[in-house]
């Protein structure tokens, strides 16, 4: 089970959509390199809002690309 921290970026009913930002180093020019994904999350009490920061993790998949569930909000906006 892996855990992932992010920004809430969209809401829709049951779904969030969550991006997650971390850094690396560009494999050529050795550079520091924010590198960002987005997630789909499922929040079945419609609990976060656009701008808070959650905590996921991976679960059972419940929908075709919906296949994390939220865990906890750590900052609300």
């Amino acid at each position: 089970m892996r855990l992932f921290q992010g920004t809430v970026v969209k809401t829709s009913p049951t779904t969030l959509s969550v991006v997650v930002v971390r850094k690396g180093v560009h494999p050529v020019y050795q550079k520091t390199v924010r590198y960002t994904k987005k997630y789909l999350v499922h929040d079945q009490a419609n609990l976060a809002k656009v701008g808070d920061v959650i905590s996921f993790k991976e679960s059972r998949p419940y929908s075709k690309r919906k296949h994390f569930a939220l865990v906890k909000i750590m900052a609300s906006n």
